[in-house]
């Protein structure tokens, strides 16, 4: 029987990355990634992700539930939606998501990330 995996709700231990120069709209964001499970398939991620203040372009070919753990967000689609989100919000990124990830107070969130396969 497979074992159940805890997720910690923090990056301690994992190394920071700055955003890739091409995407960024904003400032010199820094983030990181601490994930804690992927399936065997590897098509179904979680963990916790954190981040600086700072702006980048995204765009989803995976579907990614969210809940923020601190700070705040804000996400622009290209097709002229805006909102918001805080310490305490749930949400999900659906797959085909295009537009600016936005880091207005540093952020820590809880992430499950699924990508069907082709």
């Amino acid at each position: 029987m497979p074992a159940i995996v805890r997720i910690p709700h923090h990056t301690a231990g994992n190394a920071p990355e700055a955003v890739a120069s091409e995407r960024l709209v904003a400032g010199t964001p820094m983030q990181t990634v601490a994930n804690a499970y992927s399936d065997g398939g590897d098509a179904f991620h979680c963990g916790v992700w954190e981040g600086e203040v700072g702006a980048w372009r995204v765009g989803y070919s995976e579907h990614e539930f969210c809940h923020l753990l601190a700070g705040c967000v804000r996400m622009r689609g290209d097709d002229g939606s805006d909102v918001t989100l805080r310490a305490g919000d749930s949400f999900v990124i659906p797959a085909g998501f295009q537009g600016v990830w936005e880091v207005l107070e540093p952020a820590r969130k809880l992430y499950a990330v699924y990508e069907p396969q082709a």
